[in-house]
């Protein structure tokens, strides 16, 4: 089982390295890595990770993708539409690739949304975002996590350790979960809404 987190000029640094830890404590081989392919990528708060390659879904069971980290709401919407275009091919061909699970934390589905991949489809993103989560078209749900199939979405920033979680009992067992869990000394809480 392999996952490939997402990053991207401006990303969270949280929505990031919290679903890459716990995926890595649960067994799951995980990556950063950009459209671009390897490069140092600078967060919206200043810290930087280097991304060891390119996405590629033929290499991926899960791919991730965070929100963005910036002083104000406005530079956060910018730096996300900045993000869409160059993400919108890599994501639109892991969506379309059976058996692979497209996850994101915080706004990370509002640059879905906005390079036009998730209409339609259900999903939650930051308190904050979710009026314009649901101007484009998507399904905007208030809660916790949104398992919509192939698509797996997490709200706030805090809760991609959650999503990390989550992912790992879905993929791997519930027993590795609570593992993981307990490793973190974290309690997972919030409502997981559920595609019937």
């Amino acid at each position: 089982m392999r996952a490939q987190v997402v990053l991207f000029d401006g990303f969270d640094p949280l929505d990031a390295i919290g679903p890459y830890e716990t995926l890595i404590a649960g067994g799951i081989q995980a990556e950063l890595v950009t459209a671009e392919g390897p490069r140092e990528v600078t967060s919206g708060v200043g810290l930087s990770l280097r991304a060891t390659t390119g996405i590629d879904p033929d290499r991926a069971d899960v791919v991730l993708v965070p929100g963005a980290a910036a002083q104000t709401e406005d530079e956060i919407i910018a730096l996300l539409a900045k993000a869409a275009p160059t993400l919108a091919a890599p994501i639109q061909q892991a969506l379309a690739k059976q058996g692979l699970t497209v996850a994101t934390v915080c706004g990370g589905s509002l640059v879905l949304a906005m390079a036009g991949l998730i209409g339609g489809r259900t999903a939650t993103t930051n308190h904050l975002g979710l009026q314009a989560l649901g101007s484009m078209g998507v399904n905007a749900v208030r809660a916790r996590l949104v398992d919509d199939g192939d698509l797996v979405s997490a709200a706030g920033v805090t809760s991609g350790v959650d999503l990390g979680l989550y992912l790992v009992e879905r993929e791997i067992s519930a027993q590795k979960a609570l593992e993981v869990e307990e490793l973190f000394a974290h309690e997972r809480r919030g409502t997981v809404w559920r595609a019937a």
